[in-house]
């Protein structure tokens, strides 16, 4: 049936993008074998982690999304987790493999290379490749000139910030929405210069893989380096990654990252991109990439959900002194909160549930923790709770569980 779908899409188009969708099917953490690629190569040292006593994990018992009471390594056999590392004060606590994945595999982490490309924008500018976030788009792709207007005003921290406001159909499940065209196309840039705007950019957040696009795009032509190859210089080499990486491209000939999810990566390399956030930058004495980047990407934009610079932050819903989470209205929601969540959190936002179980009590406050994470679409995650000094990293195949309040309940725990 497979085969006899994919000989009537060729006979029908020669879309690159069905005959890819059809022959590849569903988006997978081994589509680093069917693009071409740039090498992300290790340098002459590696840096390696300390073996911690993680002795707790052997007696832990975790529960999370109707599971019975297990061992982290129990739940995790379980699922569709393939890696699972667990780091704190530069020791590593937990490491597990499943599915037969081992230490050294590297797997695609889908949006979590959205971060790691905001690591690349960040060094881009400390070395003046790029002048500011604030600049516009154009500044640096001058091929969207000829584009809708709007380019004009697009500014590279509107695309950090998923605030572009161009009209994008993010839906992975179609294979004619943007999202495949990318995924599955050729020649991004031509793709993303035909798009137009739906809202001025800067008014409206709304998650488009085609602004990591357009950023990748930026940094590859202002260092006049394939993002990869960028990667490893400013990267892979200076900070000891034990394990070669690769960056998926469009195609031979245009050779244009896909920054919004190409990465290809081991877990325990991921957990050193966690290790240079905690330490704001530094890595045993140099300077990769500004404090002030980092700082940016840590703290939560409220009105973006708490999304910042291509990472995410952590919310959680805040009750009352009697323990509730529910409220009638906004203003007795803020009024109410917890003096404790009040003293603990700086940044919360009221918002109106429209699934709370009390239709008359659909008001709530969500705060925002000091824990961050990048997200990939299978819930691939690296995770950093900077107050604990903890690094977690998951990667898998499907995305089963919330992985990040997974994480942030074992936090809690250490």
């Amino acid at each position: 049936m497979k085969n006899l779908i994919l000989i009537l899409l060729v006979a029908l188009s020669s879309c690159t993008v069905l005959y890819r969708g059809a022959r590849y099917l569903d988006a997978d953490i081994t589509d680093h074998k069917i693009f071409p690629y740039t090498e992300v190569n290790t340098g002459d040292s590696v840096y390696t982690f300390a073996e911690g006593n993680g002795q707790i994990f052997d007696t832990l018992r975790v529960t999370y999304q109707h599971d019975t009471l297990k061992t982290l390594d129990e739940m995790l056999a379980a699922s569709s987790t393939h890696a699972f590392v667990v780091i704190r004060n530069d020791s590593v606590l937990f490491e597990r493999y499943y599915k037969g994945y081992q230490r050294e595999d590297i797997s695609t982490v889908f949006s979590v290379s959205k971060s790691v490309t905001s690591l690349l924008m960040g060094i881009a500018i400390d070395e003046g490749y790029i002048e500011s976030e604030h600049d516009p788009i154009t500044k640096y792709i001058p091929e969207l000139n000829n584009g809708d207007p709007m380019f004009r005003k697009l500014t590279l921290e509107h695309l950090l910030d998923m605030r572009s406001g161009v009209n994008y159909n993010e839906n992975s499940s179609n294979p004619f929405s943007h999202i495949a065209g990318l995924y599955y196309g050729t020649n991004q840039l031509a793709k993303l210069k035909r798009m137009k705007f739906k809202h001025e950019p800067g008014t409206v957040h709304n998650y488009q893989s085609s602004s990591t696009a357009l950023l990748g795009l930026a940094i590859e032509k202002a260092t006049g380096k394939e993002l990869g190859q960028y990667l490893e210089e400013k990267v892979w080499k200076p900070m000891g990654m034990e394990n070669r990486a690769t960056w998926s491209v469009d195609d031979k000939r245009h050779r244009s990252a896909k920054a919004f999810c190409g990465l290809n990566v081991t877990a325990i390399d991921l957990a050193k991109i966690g290790r240079l956030y905690i330490n704001k930058g530094n890595w045993n004495g140099q300077q990769i990439v500004s404090e002030e980047w980092v700082n940016k990407a840590a703290i939560p934009k409220i009105e973006n959900e708490g999304y910042r610079y291509q990472w995410w932050s952590l919310d959680a819903n805040a009750p009352d002194k009697e323990g509730n989470y529910y409220f009638a209205d906004s203003i007795s929601a803020v009024n109410n909160i917890s003096e404790v969540y009040q003293s603990k959190y700086k940044y919360f936002k009221v918002w109106k549930d429209h699934m709370a179980p009390d239709p008359s009590k659909p008001w709530r406050i969500v705060v925002y923790t000091d824990c961050y994470f990048a997200l990939g679409i299978m819930k691939q995650v690296v995770y950093i709770d900077p107050n604990k000094n903890l690094i977690m990293v998951r990667l898998g195949a499907t995305g089963d569980k919330e992985y990040f309040n997974l994480m942030y309940k074992l936090g809690k725990s250490l």
